[in-house]
């Protein structure tokens, strides 16, 4: 490809809304450009990284027997609203309504869409397992889009979805599809954790997502050093054994805390430390009052009481539902004589605590020496919290870390969550009506492109591996006002394409220096120059990862570049 003839507008200042590497380098070498936000254009450079991205997914998928289709992005509102999921999510999906005022949403998700499609074509055990997916724009109104494509409003994804007549075939193929998803992003050369992860509003229990790792990622996770074990931070099992002081129990005292309205205010209030305050928040678990408690150094993880209480929804109450339940601000809440019909729900650090301080449920008062058992029943305990870096891993063998990344790819067991809404029933083998079992698996491919991006690059650009790069080469005439600079550069452009490599070469009326920066920028594996010495029949190889460089004969680049290609 001609560089002249192909759109690669690179700019020579940092982009200023530009706040990660990575977002910098795909606007500054031409890759993308914003044309709002979080809406972007994938230009000609990037287009050919997402094919090539997108043939990899392909040869993974087609192992699997996984069929390609294409779904509708313009989804009728009643399928969400049968589904339940369009008071859920309402506020992130696009909604429009056509001149018959008849209303649609963009697609976010295709759960619905796919179970509606199958529900009406099959109705028996015979024709499962099924898998098909797709790659399609999706569309999401982020309240902040953010980090170029890490984070945006617009987005190419790849979904599959599979059906199944038991949840044995569920589960194995569910096995199948993350050692694929382990296939793809080893062979992206992608440095990642497949982490335990929170089903959030797509439903079903068990499901894991694929963390790239990268110090400018959103997603926290926890995870052992010999790599046995990760999980979002959220999720992250805690290991810790609690062991109950001997001091022996105080009487309970009521006292006044004006304005002490935060553990750190009331742990110096009482000038004890945080770990001897009880931490009580107040949620709303399907739409019911719980009362949730922690130690005071410790936070609630809301999933990891959404696993415990296996609930659908689980949220904190906001002030004026404190205040009218139980008539005291948020601050001075606390386990004791709360509504008999208000749960309380108890970290396992929380048993073993005593003579601890807590809010009275008066508004100004706390309790000190508040004693588990003695002073307030508790409804159910579990692991609630989130898990600290260094602590015990949940094998118990060692301690765990964390680490910083961006989410690529998501798999989850839906079971019958969406089949049963939509009433997708099949015939199973025993001749009983039972409703599909499926599984979903997500892969955010222009997320993808922003995941390399960040792995892939120096200060002056990109250095994109050899099968990913939007080139091979990157063929470079210094002068094209030499006409020997020029011959030689057009017959090794022929001869590169003879021998299948993908070659960009720069014929444009430009600089040298400026031609450098550009190939920089844009990160080809190799940059072969024409220059002076092209009388001799020798061009300089520059090899962009390491920067050795190399003067070789014409005769012999073809030989020595599929070398380097081959390993």
């Amino acid at each position: 490809m001609k560089q002249s003839q192909i759109f690669i507008p690179t700019l020579r200042e940092i982009p200023a809304d530009a706040e990660l590497r990575s977002h910098q380098h795909l606007l500054r070498a031409g890759f993308i450009r914003q044309m709002a936000s979080g809406i972007y254009s994938y230009l000609p450079l990037a287009t050919r990284v997402i094919r090539k991205i997108e043939k990899i997914i392909r040869e993974e998928l087609e192992k699997l027997n996984a069929v390609e289709t294409i779904l509708p992005i313009m989804q009728p509102v009643e399928l969400w609203q049968t589904s339940g999921r369009q008071h859920t999510n309402n506020k992130e999906v696009f909604t429009l309504q056509d001149q018959h005022e008849r209303k649609y949403m963009l697609a976010a998700a295709q759960e619905e869409c796919i179970t509606s499609l199958v529900r009406d074509e099959i109705n028996t055990y015979k024709r499962l397992p099924l898998m098909m997916y797709q790659i399609q724009t999706k569309f999401r109104d982020e309240n902040r889009p953010r980090h170029g494509l890490l984070r945006a409003r617009e987005f190419i994804m790849k979904d599959a979805y599979s059906f199944h007549d038991t949840k044995a075939s569920l589960d194995d193929m569910y096995n199948e599809m993350f050692n694929a998803y382990a296939s793809i992003f080893t062979r992206l050369g992608l440095q990642y954790h497949a982490v335990i992860a929170e089903s959030d509003l797509i439903g079903g229990k068990d499901t894991h997502e694929f963390i790239v790792v990268s110090p400018n990622g959103e997603n926290v996770f926890a995870y052992t050093p010999h790599g046995t074990y990760a999980a979002t931070l959220s999720l992250a099992e805690v290991n810790t054994v609690y062991e109950t002081s001997e001091e022996p129990m105080r009487e309970l005292t009521l006292v006044a805390t004006p304005q002490q309205r935060t553990i750190e205010a009331i742990s110096e209030w009482f000038d004890m430390p945080k770990k001897l305050c009880i931490k009580t928040l107040v949620l709303l678990v399907d739409g019911d009052i719980v009362v949730t408690l922690v130690r005071g150094d410790h936070d609630v993880s809301l999933a990891k009481v959404k696993v415990l209480l296996q609930a659908h929804t689980v949220a904190l109450a906001d002030e004026q539902v404190v205040a009218e339940v139980l008539g005291c601000e948020v601050g001075y809440v606390g386990p004791i004589k709360l509504p008999l019909d208000i749960r309380v729900v108890a970290d396992h650090a929380v048993l073993a605590m005593r003579n601890a301080v807590a809010g009275a449920n008066e508004s100004g008062y706390h309790y000190q020496f508040v004693n588990p058992e003695r002073d307030f029943a508790i409804n159910i305990s579990g692991d609630i919290r989130y898990i600290q870096e260094g602590e015990v891993s949940p094998d118990g063998a060692t301690t765990v870390k964390f680490g910083r990344g961006i989410e690529v790819g998501h798999i989850f067991k839906l079971g019958t969550v969406y089949s049963e809404q939509l009433a997708a029933i099949i015939t199973n083998e025993e001749g009983q009506q039972t409703a599909l079992q499926m599984g979903c698996y997500g892969m955010g491919i222009s997320r993808l492109v922003a995941a390399l991006a960040e792995q892939y690059h120096d200060d002056g650009g990109f250095t994109w591996p050899k099968h990913l790069a939007p080139f091979h080469v990157h063929l470079i005439p210094v002068n094209i006002q030499d006409e020997v600079q020029l011959g030689l550069a057009e017959d090794m452009y022929g001869l590169l394409k003879s021998y299948h490599f993908e070659v960009l070469i720069d014929d444009r009326d430009e600089r040298a220096g400026v031609k450098f920066t550009d190939a920089d920028l844009i990160g080809l594996p190799v940059r072969v120059t024409i220059g002076k010495k092209a009388a001799e029949g020798i061009v300089e190889v520059k090899v962009r990862t390491t920067g050795e460089t190399y003067d070789w004969q014409k005769e012999e680049l073809i030989d020595k570049l599929t070398e380097m290609f081959r390993n």
